[in-house]
């Protein structure tokens, strides 16, 4: 048999469903040539094939994945040429999986595998093998490596990355549009037959979309679909191995297609016409009302601008989009005035901002429709001829002389009569006063305007027949000037001339000020009220003057002081005038002209004690007073006497306490309940101050009944206090709420001298005037009234 043919046997082996059964042989060459390899192999017939001497190597076996058997799987044989079959030969199996996954009979050299093997967790196995000498354990054939490989079955479905797939495609797409591709994963061996050729098809999603068998693309099936019908698709897509043929394994994924929107569709008003109204008062920004347009498409597809494009009332009214909301607010642009229009008609337009040009087929993506505004009537304020009022006058005119009149009206068809006011608050002082009737202001004080310039008033503009419509105008009134203030000096000067100074010497310049305020600007002159022999006055003309000597030589002992007045007047009419007084003193100065001293008395002094000197006697006194005040200090925190100096009885010492006491609402003083409840009364208690002598056993007073007078228990008491050597003094003895009738001077008071039987004579109260005959009478009075009773 040649070697074509066994190769031809082989591969029909190969394909066949039983496992194989190959054998390897080694044997020995008498050359130095790498050891050659004879195999041999069973067919179906069951007989052996032989080859000899071959010049190649067998090394590989085949074994199908996953066997089901319940004995092990055979895998191959292993055979020497110095093999005699007597036993003396050992095959020994080394590599991956040797002794665990496969084993070899060490005699046979039959090889097994002991487990189920899966081709996808390993797809061959490399191992070595050798034939020793079992006596003397020397190998009789160099070790041969050769590889198991595991056959695969299809016995791995199709499986996708990801369960759910979410996909979008634009609506209205032509037929074929590609929308998403999805891709199956087989873990079968793709060399081997068709257990990993995977073929795709739809299961759910038909007639909208397909998928192409081998990529797995899926597109679009049907052409305009519409996002405004359906939005959401749901697909199925199948992925079958062994080329999608019947028996082959298959796995499913599922697609959510989104339509996405496209400009396909324009906006359109529900309403041919719409009616708004607004009142004529509405001010010019007010809303009246909104208009929308509806449009299927979605996002920026669906934005409309809205426009007017025609009507009456286009330079009367404005609309605005609003963007959050695609609505057009119609908006007030002048003034309305029910009684000049009543009804106005625009047309507004609504188009699309964003338009696809593959649909302008479809039509102009805009819409039109009819707004009519009607203007309602209101009863509006009135209305003043301006806007606001500027009058000017001068400060000098008459109590009650009209400034300006202001005008205003009623705007409705009524025309009800107008009431002007004043608002107080903007003539907090009433300069300014106005005629209700005809809304003349005139004046109700002087005015000034040194003191206020400006006035800047509010007049109300009312109804009578409906006062709370009401209308401001602001009224700015200008107080024009008039020359009614005389100059003045600008600052005090303190002027003074040197005992040396000489004739025509400069000893001040002046200057002056004026409230008012001339067109042609400020113009002082200066001169003298009289002439005088010592100073003069030279005018700068520049509203300034220098004040100049006259003599020479002045002296402080005969004159310390000058007066000088100087008349200052302007050039405005009527010419203003007032006179200054500047005080000039003379002083002694410094051949540089320097003031050193303007008192007389300074001159009598004698020379002045230095600084140091100074300093000295101010330190003096305030040590003086350190010394005072520490002393003052010491004397106050001395300790007091102790209040008891000896150790002898006190109780013929007298004690001042300096205490007042605290009346009625002192409760520590005294318990007055002893008195009302002589029951109550505690143990006595001795004297903490003393030592007695003797100490005595405190006697319990039996207690008197209850209607025991209250004279009579203080009488017991102080009996009983008496007899007590223990028991503080008498005279300490304080007692309250009890007034007794047994003084020896007896009462002070004047309650009760009409009881007394003593004879008293009132009638000098009638000698001290007047003032006293009341008390006279009423003492005298008494006396006679006693008598006659």
């Amino acid at each position: 048999m040649t070697i074509q043919q066994v190769l031809l046997l082989l591969l029909l082996w190969m394909w066949l469903p039983h496992p194989c059964h190959t054998e390897m042989l080694f044997r020995r060459t008498p050359d130095l040539r790498p050891k050659t390899f004879g195999g041999r192999a069973s067919g179906n017939d069951g007989k052996a094939i032989h080859r000899q001497k071959r010049g190649w190597m067998w090394n590989q076996f085949f074994l199908l994945e996953e066997y089901t058997g319940s004995d092990y799987q055979y895998v191959g044989k292993l055979h020497s040429d110095q093999d005699k079959g007597d036993g003396s030969l050992k095959y020994i199996l080394s590599g991956d999986g040797a002794g665990t996954l496969f084993i070899i009979d060490e005699k046979t050299g039959d090889i097994h595998a002991t487990r189920r093997i899966d081709r996808e967790e390993k797809a061959f196995y490399t191992l070595r093998a050798q034939a020793i000498n079992r006596r003397t354990l020397r190998p009789v054939e160099p070790e041969s490596e050769f590889v198991i490989k595991i056959h695969d079955i299809n016995d791995n479905e199709p499986t996708f990355p990801e369960e759910i797939y979410t996909a979008s495609v634009p609506e209205m797409s032509v037929v074929g549009t590609s929308v998403v591709q999805v891709t199956a994963t087989d873990a079968d061996d793709p060399s081997y037959g068709n257990s990993a050729r995977i073929i795709y098809s739809i299961l759910q999603g038909q007639p909208y979309f397909s998928v192409e068998p081998e990529t797995g693309i899926i597109r679009t099936a049907l052409p305009n679909m519409n996002r405004e019908n359906r939005e959401q698709y749901q697909v199925v897509i199948q992925a079958k191995d062994m080329g999608g043929q019947m028996g082959g394994l298959s796995g499913t994924t599922t697609v959510n297609i989104t339509l996405t929107d496209v400009n396909d569709n324009p906006p359109r008003f529900p309403q041919s016409t719409i009616h708004l109204r607004i009142p004529e008062s509405s001010p010019v920004g007010t809303a009246i009302g909104s208009v929308k347009a509806t449009d299927a498409d979605t996002g920026k597809n669906a934005e409309v601008e809205y426009r007017i494009i025609d009507g009456d009332g286009t330079d009367m009214f404005d609309i605005v989009t609003q963007k959050d909301t695609q609505e057009g607010i119609i908006t007030v642009r002048k003034p309305l005035d029910y009684e000049t229009r009543r009804l106005y008609t625009l047309k507004v337009e609504a188009e699309n901002t964003h338009v696809d040009p593959r649909f302008y087929y479809l039509g102009p993506f805009k819409d039109t429709t009819i707004v009519k505004i009607s203007v309602e009537d209101v009863d509006e304020p009135p209305v003043f001829s301006r806007s606001s009022y500027l009058f000017e006058v001068h400060e000098d005119i008459e109590l009650g002389t009209i400034i300006g009149t202001v005008m205003a009206r009623d705007p409705d068809s009524a025309s009800s009569p107008i009431r002007f006011s004043l608002d107080r608050h903007t003539d907090l002082d009433r300069i300014f006063n106005i005629h209700s009737g005809n809304g003349s202001i005139y004046t109700s004080k002087p005015l000034d305007r040194e003191i206020s310039q400006w006035h800047n008033l509010s007049v109300i503009a009312a109804e009578i027949n409906n006062p709370k419509d009401t209308t401001r105008v602001p009224v700015y009134v200008r107080i024009l000037d008039v020359n009614d203030n005389a100059p003045q000096f600008a600052v005090f000067y303190d002027t003074f001339v040197c005992e040396n100074a000489r004739a025509g010497q400069l000893i001040q310049t002046i200057s002056a000020v004026d409230k008012d305020d001339p067109l042609g600007g400020q113009k002082f002159f200066f001169s003298l009220a009289a002439v005088n022999p010592n100073f003069t006055v030279q005018d700068n003309e520049d509203n300034t003057a220098r004040i100049l000597t006259r003599r020479n030589g002045f002296s402080r002992h005969e004159i310390s002081t000058y007066l000088l007045p100087v008349v200052i007047s302007d050039n405005d009419y009527p010419i203003q005038s007032s006179t200054g007084t500047l005080t000039i003193r003379v002083c002694a100065c410094d051949s540089r002209g320097n003031m050193q001293s303007c008192s007389a008395e300074a001159l009598l002094l004698p020379a002045g004690l230095s600084t140091g000197a100074l300093v000295a006697i101010l330190l003096c006194i305030i040590i003086l007073l350190v010394i005072v005040v520490l002393f003052a200090a010491l004397k106050r925190q001395r300790k007091k006497e102790p209040l008891i100096l000896s150790k002898e009885d006190i109780r013929d010492n007298i004690v001042s306490y300096n205490d007042e006491g605290g009346g009625e609402e002192d409760t520590q003083a005294f318990d007055i309940g002893t008195l009302r409840n002589p029951a109550a009364i505690e143990d006595k208690k001795l004297r903490r101050d003393i030592i007695p002598e003797t100490l005595f056993v405190p006697r319990r007073t039996p207690s008197a009944p209850d209607n025991t007078d209250v004279r009579d228990f203080i009488n017991q008491r102080l009996k009983e206090h008496d007899t007590d050597p223990s028991a503080p003094p008498y005279d300490s003895l304080a007692t309250y709420a009890y007034e007794g009738n047994d003084s020896i001077a007896e009462s002070l008071s004047s309650l009760e001298s009409g009881t007394t039987e003593g004879d008293q004579n009132y009638d000098y109260l009638r000698e001290w005037g007047p003032r006293f005959n009341k008390l006279a009478e009423m003492y005298g009075g008494g006396e006679s009234d006693k008598d006659t009773s």
